[in-house]
């Protein structure tokens, strides 16, 4: 399996008077080239759990292993590492940075990594040409339309071809038309060997016909009606 969740517990602020039980007990498995929505209601965990997902922070308990490493036993920096390398992610906000371009907030996670400038325009332009954005390469992000936002969102965690896409409430700010448009997208995705995790409670997005798994989380566990 790409990713096991087995007993996986997070609690923040452990042992302090503020403890919070965020999750309790969750054990999953998602397959390889698959596409799952997490449902839940504000405050029941399901951003906890797609940040153990997207290797943001190991479980407090419990082993969770993401794409062949168990983050428990990874450290900080290798723990980044592996994010990077595996993970690609689609915010809610889209958290572009507006003054930037397109290109150069598709890029960004190209940086750290040290990849050479004309290789990023290769990659970044090559995304642009198939999310249909490629006129918009030198405008400021801060200066586009809500849906061509989510196309470069969905571009930037394209860029390093990661297996893994989550998503987290990425409908919240769209309209009917754009919510279907982005989930034909993903759709795509998963056709082309992606594994897209989506955290959300948008029946177009639940209700979609490439949602082969949900998973209702409710007060931090997973919930079997």
């Amino acid at each position: 399996m790409l990713i096991e969740l087995d007993a996986v517990s997070k609690i923040y602020n452990q042992g302090r008077a503020n403890e919070v039980n965020a999750l309790t007990d969750v054990s999953l498995t998602i397959a390889p080239n698959s596409m799952v929505c997490l449902m839940g209601a504000s405050g029941s965990g399901k951003s906890t759990l797609l940040g153990i997902l997207g290797c943001v922070f190991p479980p407090t308990s419990g082993r969770a292993a993401i794409a062949g490493k168990q983050l428990s036993r990874l450290p900080d920096r290798f723990l980044t590492i592996h994010r990077r390398q595996t993970i690609g992610f689609i915010f809610q906000q889209f958290n572009l940075l507006p003054s930037l371009s397109v290109l150069e907030n598709i890029t960004l996670p190209l940086l750290p990594l040290g990849v050479a400038p004309k290789a990023r325009k290769q990659r970044a332009g090559a995304l642009m040409t198939q999310l249909g954005i490629g006129h918009r390469e030198k405008f400021p992000a801060g200066q586009i339309s809500g849906g061509e936002m989510q196309r470069v969102a969905i571009a930037r965690a394209l860029i390093n071809d990661p297996p893994i896409i989550l998503a987290d409430e990425p409908t919240a700010h769209l309209d009917s038309r754009l919510s279907l448009e982005f989930m034909e997208i993903m759709a795509g995705l998963k056709a082309a060997g992606k594994t897209v995790v989506i955290a959300s409670h948008d029946s177009l997005v639940t209700g979609h016909r490439a949602i082969e798994q949900l998973i209702t989380i409710k007060d931090g566990r997973i919930h079997v009606p």
